[in-house]
Order: C-alpha cells, then sequence, then structure tokens
C-alpha cells in the first residue's frame, strides 16, 4: 500500500518519515525550495528509507527542492512542471572575512551535497552541472527529463497556481 506524504521544510518531516511503514512512498513536491541542510537531511532520510519513494513533481522543484526530488526510485514531472538548479544562497554581515568565509563555506556545501547528486542522478560531467548551476537553470518537464533529472513526464493538471519571482529572488524566474 502507498502512503502519501506532502513535503515542507522542517524538522519534523524527518521524524514523521521514520515513523512511516509502506512498502511506496508517494511523495508530491510543489516547493521553491528552502534551507538546503534541512533538504539534505530530508533526502537523505528518503534515500534510507525502506520503502520504494516514487517523487511527483506537480509543479515546481526548486533550489533546495530539487535535491529532495532526487531522493526518488522513480520520479516523474507534471508536463506543465518546472525543474530548477542554482549556486547555494546565504546571507552574511560583517567584515571581508565574514563574506570571504561564507563563500568558502556555500562552495563546500554545493561540492559535497549538490553537484555529486545532480551528477550522480543526470550522468552529465561536473562541469555541466556546475554551469546549470552557475546559469540559475529553470527547466521544462522535457528539458528535465532530457537532462536526465527525472524518468518520466505525466499529464498536466489544471491548476490556479500563483508564483511570486521576487519572494526567493531567483535571478532567472521564467
Amino acid at each position: 500500500a502507498a502512503r502519501y506524504v506532502e513535503a515542507f521544510f522542517g524538522t519534523d518531516f524527518v521524524r514523521e518519515l521514520r515513523g512511516i511503514s509502506a512498502d511506496t512512498i508517494r511523495l508530491r513536491i510543489n516547493s521553491p525550495g528552502g534551507d538546503l541542510l534541512e533538504a539534505v537531511a530530508i533526502y537523505n532520510a528518503l534515500r534510507e528509507h525502506p520503502a520504494r519513494v516514487e517523487v511527483q513533481i506537480d509543479a515546481l522543484a526548486a533550489s533546495a527542492a530539487s535535491l529532495i526530488a532526487l531522493a526518488g526510485d522513480q520520479i516523474e514531472m507534471a508536463a506543465n512542471a518546472l525543474f530548477m538548479v542554482h549556486d547555494p544562497w546565504g546571507v552574511t554581515v560583517g567584515n571581508a572575512a565574514d563574506h570571504r568565509e561564507t563563500a568558502e563555506l556555500l562552495d563546500k556545501v554545493s561540492g559535497a551535497t549538490l553537484i555529486p547528486a545532480y551528477t550522480a542522478r543526470t550522468g552529465q560531467t561536473r562541469d555541466q552541472v556546475v554551469a546549470w548551476m552557475a546559469a540559475e537553470s529553470w527547466f521544462t518537464a522535457e528539458e528535465a527529463e532530457e537532462a536526465g533529472f527525472i524518468d518520466a513526464i505525466v499529464d498536466a493538471t489544471p491548476v490556479a497556481a500563483h508564483f511570486d519571482p521576487d519572494r526567493f529572488q531567483y535571478r532567472n524566474a521564467p
């Protein structure tokens, strides 16, 4: 039997996931992203769970949510959905040394989490993945499938949606 779980960023997700005993978990994603380290914890918890994880991207898997999507054993995306990858962000207050330290940390986090996950999933080169991230790349379902991020495209579900590109200050939002 499948168990349906909605992924919202938060520390409760991993605890709730550990309490699920099902053969299949169907994870539906519609998220602009969030805290990368929380996404890493969710990704790892999903990968470690004994259930088969089936991911469906309903409208958007952007930023940290793109990492969570890759935890699936099977990843499907609605024909009218979007998938976005970019370099991690951070906020620093302080002097030049503080800003350099944050920049080094962002590079380390990217190199330890996002780049390996994206290259492993897509089979693309590290250089290609780094270029996508640096460009803040938005993929349609067809482009995400061609790039190797997803396994299949499913029919679009008509929805009324609102997207505020200023909320997350993406550089290249469609």
